[in-house]
């Protein structure tokens, strides 16, 4: 599969994931205003490939021309995007870092992220996959996956998806649960459009049918990836995480965060801090442009939510187990 985000021919170029899995369609995106459109209809998403698309973004921005000023408000634009992913701040910050230094240099620096990006998540999910190892004792596993977290949320392999195909390659997965993840179904779409890429056995269930997948004895351990990690070790990421992770410790079933270092943001102390997206209300109220709920319906739609750290059985990034910072 080639690159969820790249730079071709002076063009950011993606794999637009709201055409999946009924098409594989990758766009050419010229131009600051359509890069930000993208990420906010979620043509590009995941953490660590919004990270890419922003520094590429201010390349895009730097090579249009104009003052250090006005590709500074461009990247500003870019990384205001979308605010719960503290990696497409960090993505635009790296890349501004070369501003001075030129059109080039800006590229040069985002090429290289894109490069680190595949290396950093196989290590990451490789320390994962070994704590899911050591955490667990039935083989083969069956692996329960929550949202997004395979090649299509970074620019290649996957950060909790790179764990299942490392443990795949060992002859130890079973099977897959993936949640469907509503309301935009990036588990019945993209998830397991990579499993059966792959050739893992899966199986699709409701958000709200987790628990009683636990209550069965059916998983064996959780795997989600971030949006943002706090200082604490507390994690925002796709709304349903936070329940899935109270019923996981009901159960006792470990419950494995992984993503790059770059997800974590020890400016903040605790998940109190971190900023959540809502998303617009005809997420909810409509399906393929037919209305599901009465007209004027008031909705409440967060696209991310927070679990405490307590919850968690381990964070994993490239450096390994992430000891919790205490907060002050």
């Amino acid at each position: 599969m080639r690159r969820t985000v790249d730079w071709v021919d002076g063009a950011v170029v993606i794999i637009d994931q709201v055409a999946l899995p009924g098409e594989y369609r990758v766009l050419e995106l010229r131009t600051v205003d359509e890069l930000v459109a993208a990420i906010q209809r979620l043509a590009v998403r995941g953490a660590p490939a919004l990270g890419a698309a922003g520094a590429l973004g201010v390349a895009l921005a730097a090579f249009a021309g104009g003052s250090a000023d006005a590709v500074r408000a461009q990247a500003e634009r870019l990384a205001a995007a979308r605010p719960t992913a503290v990696n497409l701040r960090w993505g635009v910050t790296r890349a501004l870092g070369r501003l001075d230094e030129g059109a080039e240099a800006v590229l040069a620096e985002a090429l290289v992220m894109l490069d680190e990006d595949e290396q950093l998540n196989r290590t990451a999910s490789a320390h994962a996959a070994e704590v899911v190892l050591a955490e667990t004792t039935r083989r083969p596993l069956r692996l329960l996956s929550h949202c997004n977290a395979g090649h299509l949320a970074t620019v290649a392999w996957g950060t909790a998806l790179g764990v299942v195909w490392h443990l795949q390659a060992r002859g130890l997965v079973e099977s897959v649960l993936v949640d469907e993840t509503r309301p935009l179904l990036q588990g019945s779409r993209l998830t397991a459009w990579e499993l059966a890429q792959a050739g893992v056995p899966y199986r699709v269930q409701p958000d709200s049918a987790a628990a009683t997948a636990m209550a069965r004895g059916l998983v064996d351990c959780v795997l989600v990836g971030a949006d943002r990690i706090a200082a604490n070790g507390d994690v925002a990421n796709k709304i349903g995480t936070y329940p899935l992770a109270i019923a996981a410790a009901h159960h006792g079933v470990p419950f494995v965060v992984v993503a790059p270092e770059s997800t974590v943001d020890t400016s903040i102390a605790s998940g109190a801090a971190i900023e959540i997206e809502e998303r617009r209300p005809e997420e909810l109220t409509e399906l393929g442009g037919v209305r599901l709920a009465p007209a004027g319906a008031a909705v409440f739609n967060p696209a991310f939510d927070v679990t405490p750290a307590a919850l968690i059985t381990a964070v994993v990034t490239e450096n390994g187990v992430r000891a919790p910072q205490p907060t002050s």
